[in-house]
């Protein structure tokens, strides 16, 4: 691929509101369309967010009815906000695009990210982004009064485990050794072009995704580098190690159209 450009849009303080963000990307998207830019990644940080993607359930949203963004990438619901490492990779692809590929580059640059880092990570067969695998069943800590034969998570089509307390909190997942996504990966295509892209939890409040159900995921949980670390991880230490693996893996890879 082309030799990939970086644009920083707001950290902190500078935080990026989504709505202004989202017609960043369209702007960029255009550009690159037309070949008046090279490839460009977005980073940046938003003020907390709900976004919903094309396959979110009603029953997935906030339950207090707090507002949530309706978007145009793949996925289901998820949240945006301080300590979270947003990137938006807009790269021409060709066409027919393979999107399970670009998917797996993105995994690849976030997984290399994390293991300098010191924190290991992997993909999970269906599930998209990067995890933290949990212990085996029979070694984690059991939930009061719940025989893990019969977790509700897993038999009860209807259970919503923001109605049965903390225990069941996706932010405590860690504690109960499960599966726990660190970063998120929702994107779009049009016109052989990427938009939208992945989130990275360095330091967040992770309780902010407690209201919703997580990209759709009630049997496992989410976390953050600083979690992981038992330290703390700042989006600014993030960034920059996750620019270098952005740009060796995307700069280095030889995307093919998708076989018809």
């Amino acid at each position: 691929m082309s030799e990939l450009r970086f644009v920083h849009l707001g950290f902190g303080a500078d935080a990026v509101e989504y709505q202004e963000a989202w017609q960043e990307q369209r702007r960029v998207h255009a550009a690159r369309f037309a070949d008046e830019i090279p490839d460009t990644c977005l980073l940046l940080e938003h003020p907390a967010v709900y976004t919903a993607g094309r396959r979110t359930e009603d029953s997935e949203r906030p339950l207090d009815g707090t507002p949530v963004v309706d978007v145009d990438r793949g996925g289901k619901i998820t949240w945006h906000g301080p300590g979270q490492l947003v990137g938006y990779p807009i790269l021409k692809l060709p066409r027919p695009v393979d999107v399970i590929a670009h998917v797996r580059r993105l995994e690849e640059a976030l997984i290399r990210a994390c293991a300098e880092l010191g924190v290991e990570t992997t993909r999970v067969e269906g599930r998209s982004g990067v995890w933290v695998l949990g212990d085996p069943l029979d070694q984690r800590p059991a939930i009061p009064g719940l025989d893990l034969d019969f977790d509700p998570r897993l038999a009860d089509e209807e259970f919503d485990p923001r109605l049965n307390g903390p225990e069941y909190a996706p932010s405590n997942a860690g504690q109960r050794r499960e599966d726990r996504k660190l970063a998120a990966i929702g994107i779009r295509i049009a016109k052989g072009v990427s938009m939208h892209g992945f989130a990275l939890n360095c330091n967040p409040d992770n309780t902010w995704f407690d209201r919703i159900v997580p990209c759709g995921i009630r049997d496992a949980g989410v976390t953050s580098l600083s979690s992981e670390l038992g330290r703390e991880v700042t989006v600014h230490e993030v960034a920059p190690l996750l620019e270098k693996h952005l740009r060796a893996v995307l700069e280095s890879a030889e995307p093919l159209p998708r076989a018809v």
